[in-house]
């Protein structure tokens, strides 16, 4: 098995990293979409996070993880009753992917050999209780990034076709990078996706040089890089499981609800998806730093990744939507 490059050894992209701890607090964000330059660490983040979580129970011989016999959908004709622990799963989706082996269909196999019609499960099946990552995004057909939001919100994958009709569970973080340069995702979808990240190279030599030598030093001997670091991935592990358990009782106070709104008109955000991302974000933030409520700071270090995406397009600003969500932010807030 590959070993992943340590969580807390990527050098910057803070931002990027706070995003995806937040969804492994809160899986309700609805996914991070990350843009920026190739070779900044953004699929390195995904897969270095699932490698700090700790494994999962699984049933054994289960196509969609379930973490007990009860849970395991009649279709699967799991025999066993024992149970094992897998590594979180991070499942890659491939540009050009069809939608069958996105979501499963008729296992042709089976139906030609032995008359049986059976499902043949696909990603989201492989990608429950886990990571769904697609890399370069914005070059993937538009029905097929639907079909992924949708099923993301709604924690459950439905196919009905070829005389079928099988449902089981898709609750999965959906993890999309890409470079702007080569595209760009709809408004309508940009939306969907619960947080965004914009990543640039590091301009500074002293960042630079460190990224090159930790990487290196990972490279030629990975086991021991690994166990250099354990200490602050278990910080990280513990601080995250600690925040998944507090969460809920982290108390949200009208004011706060406030702030949620009036930042989202201020901003012009349509409908209310904005404030209801920026209030889990904060929620997820404040729970990680183990504070009691949310209060105007969590809201005004999450606000640029829960409104910087869902900005109209204003000709007349020049500026970038994180500066325009910076400005406002201190405007509204203060």
């Amino acid at each position: 098995m590959t070993t992943a490059f340590p969580f807390s050894a990527i050098v910057g992209q803070d931002q990027m990293k706070l995003a995806m701890i937040l969804t492994a607090i809160e899986p309700r964000l609805g996914g991070v979409l990350v843009f920026g330059d190739r070779g900044t660490g953004k699929s390195t983040a995904v897969r270095a996070l699932a490698a700090l979580l700790p494994p999962i129970p699984v049933v054994e011989g289960c196509p969609v993880n379930s973490p007990n016999p009860a849970d395991c959908p009649d279709w699967a004709t799991v025999i066993s009753d024992k149970t094992i622990v897998r590594p979180t799963p991070v499942i890659d989706l491939p540009l050009g992917v069809t939608e069958d082996r996105v979501t499963g269909a008729l296992d042709i196999e089976r139906a030609l050999t032995r008359g049986e019609k059976a499902f043949e499960p696909g990603l989201l099946a492989r990608a429950n209780r886990g990571y769904l990552y697609i890399d370069e995004v914005n070059l993937l057909e538009d029905h097929i990034v639907d079909l992924l939001l949708d099923v993301a919100q709604s924690g459950e994958n439905v196919v009905e076709r070829e005389g079928l009709s099988v449902r089981h569970p898709a609750r999965f973080v959906l993890v999309g990078s890409g470079n702007p340069e080569e595209g760009e995702l709809r408004p309508q979808l940009l939306d969907r996706f619960g947080l965004s990240v914009e990543v640039t190279s590091p301009t500074d030599i002293e960042e630079r040089i460190e990224v090159i030598r930790r990487r290196d030093a990972f490279d030629r001997a990975p086991e021991a890089f690994v166990a250099d670091w354990q200490a602050q991935e278990a910080d990280i592990r513990d601080r995250i499981l600690a925040a998944r358990g507090t969460l809920d009782a982290t108390d949200t106070s009208d004011a706060a609800l406030r702030d949620c709104a009036e930042l989202c008109v201020a901003l012009g955000a349509d409908g209310l998806r904005g404030e209801l991302t920026l209030l889990r974000a904060a929620r997820a933030l404040a729970a990680y730093e183990r504070a009691a409520d949310v209060t105007r700071d969590h809201l005004r270090h999450v606000a640029p990744l829960a409104l910087s995406h869902r900005l109209r397009r204003d000709p007349l600003d020049e500026s970038g939507s994180a500066a325009r969500v910076a400005r406002t932010v201190a405007d509204v807030l203060g």
